[in-house]
Parts: C-alpha cells; sequence; structure tokens
C-alpha cells in the first residue's frame, strides 16, 4: 500500500506542476458512473477471456478437472492482491504520464507510447530479457496490446476504473486456469493435453495471447460509438424541444 500512496503523490506532484490539474482528472475518485465502469469492464473481460482459455483448450485437447481442495481465501487474497498490482500499473502507464502525453502530443501518440512502455516493462517483469528475440517480441506485443486497448479505454473514459476492471478481470481468469506466483489454478487444474505440431501449437499461442484484446478492442469502438451517437441526439433532441 505504501507503494500505491508513494504513486498517487508523484502522480499529484507531475500533474500540477506540469498541467496545473489535481489529480481528479485522472478519474480516480470514485462515483456511480466510474464504479459501473468498473464493474461492466469487469464481468465483460472474464466472460471473454475465458472463452479465451476455453477455446485454447479444445485446440490443445486440454482436459480441465475442477480442484477438489479449492481455497476460497485464496481467491479472496488474490483478488486482493491483482486489484493492488492492477491499479499500481494502471496508474503508472496509464495516469498522470498517459494524461500529460495526451496534453502534451495527441491522444493516438499517446496512447502508442503507453503501450509500448506496458510492453516492455513485461519484458522485465516476466524475467525474459536475456531470452531469444522471440519471445520478448511475443511479449511486448501481446501485452502492448493489452495495453494500447486499456489507454484508449482511459482516454475515451477520461478514468481509469473501466481500463482497470479490465486488467483485474484477465489476471483473475490467469490465476483461475494457470499456474502463476504468488496465486495460481485456484479454480481448474490442467490434467493433460493433446500433441499438436510446433507450427500449430504457435498458431495457438498467437490466438491465445490476441484474442481477449481483439475481441475487447472491437467491441470497445461499437461501444464508445453507441455513446457518442445517443450523446448528439440527446444534444439535438434538447436543441429542437
Amino acid at each position: 500500500m505504501l507503494g500505491l500512496l508513494v504513486i498517487i503523490i508523484i502522480s499529484w506532484v507531475l500533474l500540477y506542476l506540469i498541467e496545473k490539474k489535481n489529480i481528479n482528472v485522472l478519474g480516480i475518485i470514485p462515483n456511480k458512473k466510474r464504479v459501473q465502469q468498473f464493474g461492466l469492464a469487469l464481468f465483460f473481460i472474464m466472460i471473454v477471456h475465458s472463452l479465451n482459455s476455453i477455446i485454447e483448450g479444445l485446440l490443445l485437447d486440454i482436459k480441465w478437472q475442477l480442484k477438489e481442495d479449492i481455497s476460497y481465501m485464496n481467491i479472496l487474497n488474490a483478488f486482493l492482491y491483482h486489484i493492488k498490482s492492477a491499479l499500481t500499473e494502471d496508474l503508472v502507464f496509464r495516469g498522470a504520464l498517459l494524461y500529460i502525453l495526451i496534453q502534451r502530443l495527441s491522444p493516438k501518440k499517446a496512447i502508442w507510447i503507453s503501450a509500448l512502455c506496458f510492453g516492455f516493462y513485461h519484458v522485465f517483469s516476466y524475467g525474459i530479457s536475456f531470452h531469444t528475440i522471440i519471445p520478448i517480441i511475443y511479449v511486448v506485443v501481446v501485452t502492448g496490446f493489452a495495453g494500447y486497448v486499456w489507454a484508449f479505454t482511459f482516454h475515451k473514459t477520461k478514468s481509469i476504473y473501466m481500463g482497470l476492471g479490465f486488467h483485474l478481470g484477465v489476471n483473475m481468469i490467469n490465476v483461475i486456469f494457470y499456474k502463476s506466483q504468488p496465486y495460481g489454478e485456484l479454480l481448474f487444474s490442467e490434467v493433460s493435453r493433446g500433441e499438436i505440431s510446433e507450427w500449430n501449437n504457435f498458431l495457438v499461442v498467437i490466438f491465445k495471447g490476441l484474442f481477449t484484446s481483439v475481441v475487447t478492442f472491437v467491441c470497445l469502438i461499437f461501444y464508445f460509438k453507441h455513446k457518442e451517437k445517443r450523446a448528439c441526439h440527446n444534444i439535438q433532441s434538447a436543441q429542437i424541444e
């Protein structure tokens, strides 16, 4: 929690010194709309990312088994752990620095910079900085594209809440199905998987890495276009009246 507090203080100082704004421009103070955006994003992404895992299981003939010794305390601890880690990363990569870049450059350039930084950050956080170039490129592309979608969400909603819901949902589905530290395979464990060619396995890995972000991005485009059309319609109706 101390780390989060430090990040919030630094963000506040940067926003004040550079943009003469307070931290509320990040949409960090909860209200009804932001909580709804968080809940909607969390629900949506957990469904999409679960579907991703199910499709992966079908393609690779993975047999999942529901664990007999489910620890609901571990699930709660995992939720608390990942909401803290997701919030920390979101404040760093989709917080004050992204807001400042949007104001100083342009939304498009700022979102790309945020996405690239997020992608390269995971090369080091995953401990693969000394691996061959292929795994590094894969991690940068997959996590970078997720970062792009979440940064795009921040720009459109003017708040961190929807992106945070996406981020938390992805992390939670990962720890439900897959081995991870400090929490992993909380509900299901892999019993077996079939054998496929190296090339087909590569294609499945690419699909698995990008499916959730691509589906989310496409749905977001339609979602924001619908909201913009409805807002324009409301303005026109008010002018007629």
